[in-house]
This record gives structure tokens, sequence and C-alpha cells, in this order.
């Protein structure tokens, strides 16, 4: 529910409103606006239902409208056009599109200095690097652990850049955040409830990945699970969903990013590298993400692809990489946005 305010409003009728929903148990959302202040009232329907007819009559309340969405915090009804985070010396959802680059998993220190340097001097201002790493065979490579977290913290002071690293188990999430600037939950994780309530409950900007096959109102519902606990530093990532078509790994769904931007205030970035599990298909759809919308790419780079430890097909070489990113940037110019 949506509590719209009169011009005339008081700060002590504000405070009352507050102390009335906090009291009918459900919690308070403001939103400031030019021309007028509301205040989302957050919880259970039932409680919502039976505090719908008396907060129509709270002094310095103009109107009481439903919020016809089920994800309430991540829906634009709640008032917001578009959320910006600043992360460090970056905002993601302006109109500054971020570039995300990296390998899929760190290896070694050595290998990801490298990297950390060349895509810095692409353009990119955040490097990605799996320490825990989801794989579909539990004999394949898992990844380095803390170590790695260690190594991301080593070329960040190195090189200047913040750090995105996945957490894929609730135990870990402590010692994620404490190396990492953004946290990641995966695809595969998108619906591990317990996880995104404990997500939830941190201060750290986090990148959802969209599920394999979940839809757009699944998508932003486990948004929801991370932003009702807390944490309303969600970013969106579209990764591709499976489909029938086996031409690439997954179907990046390009009509995901002004869906979710119609639905939503949160900012939408997209990962064409998983999408397309092939590199050579990665700077066509990059760019096509940016003409759609996208507040940011994120890119698989790696300097040796074909000995790389994770997903080496789908990584871009340091050539490739930077001529991608000046190609985007042309893009971005042409709809109004920089890199």
């Amino acid at each position: 529910m949506i509590l719209v305010l009169k011009k005339s409003v008081t700060k002590e009728e504000i405070n009352y409103i507050i102390s009335k929903i906090e009291q009918a148990g459900l919690k308070p959302h403001i939103s400031e606006g030019a021309d007028v202040t509301i205040i989302g009232c957050i919880g259970h329907e039932d409680a919502v239902k039976a505090f719908f007819g008396e907060a129509e009559a709270l002094a310095g309340v103009d109107k009481a409208i439903r919020i016809s969405k089920p994800y309430k915090l991540a829906s634009k009804e709640l008032g917001k056009e578009r959320s910006i985070f600043k992360i460090g010396d970056i905002e993601i959802g302006g109109d500054d599109i971020a570039v995300i680059a990296g390998p899929c998993a760190v290896e070694n220190l050595e290998n990801l200095t490298e990297i950390a340097e060349n895509i810095k001097k692409s353009g990119a201002k955040v490097l990605r690097g799996g320490a825990f790493k989801p794989r579909t065979s539990p004999y394949t490579f898992q990844g380095l652990g803390e170590e790695g977290l260690k190594y991301l913290s080593e070329a960040r002071k190195k090189t200047g850049l913040l750090v995105a690293t996945e957490v894929m188990d609730p135990r870990d999430l402590d010692l994620v955040c404490s190396y990492a600037d953004i946290i990641q939950v995966g695809a595969r994780n998108m619906q591990n409830f317990r996880l995104l309530q404990d997500v939830g409950k941190v201060n750290k900007p986090v990148i959802l990945k969209r599920g394999l096959c979940s839809t757009i109102q699944e998508f932003l519902m486990s948004a929801e699970y991370i932003m009702s606990n807390g944490n309303e530093q969600v970013i969106l990532c579209e990764r591709g969903i499976r489909t029938y078509e086996t031409s690439t790994r997954n179907t990046l769904d390009l009509s995901a990013v002004p869906v979710l931007k119609r639905l939503s205030h949160l900012p939408v970035i997209v990962d064409p590298s998983h999408a397309a599990g092939v590199w050579y298909y990665v700077e066509p759809l990059s760019l096509a993400a940016v003409a759609v919308g996208a507040d940011g790419l994120m890119i698989e780079v790696h300097p040796v692809p074909e000995k790389a430890f994770s997903d080496g097909a789908q990584s871009l070489k340091y050539g490739t990489f930077d001529d991608l990113i000046n190609k985007a940037k042309a893009v971005a110019k042409a709809v109004g946005r920089n890199i």
C-alpha cells in the first residue's frame, strides 16, 4: 500500500503516520519527490488490508493506494522512477554504463592482476572473478575459496578497481563481504530464499542474476526477498534463459531489459558471456544490450582462454575486449549514455 501525503503535511504528521504504520506491523518506506511525498507500507497482506481504512483517515494523508504488483519494494509503484547506486567512485543506474569484467574464476594472483590492469585500460570499473564456483559437475574446478578472495583484494589494491564476486552459501556471506565491494547471487541461487534473506541483511550492493528458467516476475520476487530484509541495493542481471535453442549456451532475453526498467526502478545489467557461451557472440550481444538500455555489462576476459580454469570458450582476449568497449562507447553515445 502507498500513502500519498498532502502537500501541506507537517513533519509531526509524518512522524505520527510512520508510528501508526509500525504499530500495524508494517514497514514504512518514504519517498520524497519534487511535488509529493509518499510512504510505502510493506508487510503481510492481512496487515495491509486491516490498516487500509485507518490509513486513509490519518491527518496529512491525501489518499491510500493498494500496490497491484506482488513485488512491492522493487516496483515503480512505490514512487521511484529509478535507483542509482553509488559504489566507490562509480554509479550504477545513472547515465554512465558500468563495465564489469574479469575471469570466470580466480586462478592465481599474477593472472588476476594482469587481467585487472588490462581491463582497466579499456575502461572497466569493476573486476569480477569467482572465488567460489557453482559448477554443473562436482569434478570440475570449484574455486580457490578464501585464497581467491585474497587475490581479488590484492588486485584491487594494485589497480583501484572495485571487486565483485559470488556468494553461494549463507555460511560464507560474512567472509565474502569482508573482501568484496559488490556481492553476486548467481543464476542457480536466484531462488535460494535463505541466501536471499541473509544477503538482505548486509549493507553491500548485490548483483542478482536471473535464473535459467525464471520469469521476470519470479526474478523481481527474488529481488523483493533481498529488499524486504533491508538491503535495497539490488542490481538485476539478465544472463540468458534456457530455451530449446542449442546454438548458444542460453538465449539472451534482451527484451527483459526494457521490461524490467518499465516495471522496476532497479538498475539492470547484462551478462552476454554466460548467455552466449561462445566468445564471438559476446560483442554483438553487448552492443545490443547497450542499445536497449542496459545500465552495465558484465564480460568475461582471459589472456589465454583455451587454458582458463572455467568458461574459456566465452572469454575475450584483451584486444577483442578493447575493441568491444570502443564500439560500445559509440552505441552508448547514440542513445544518450556514456561508458
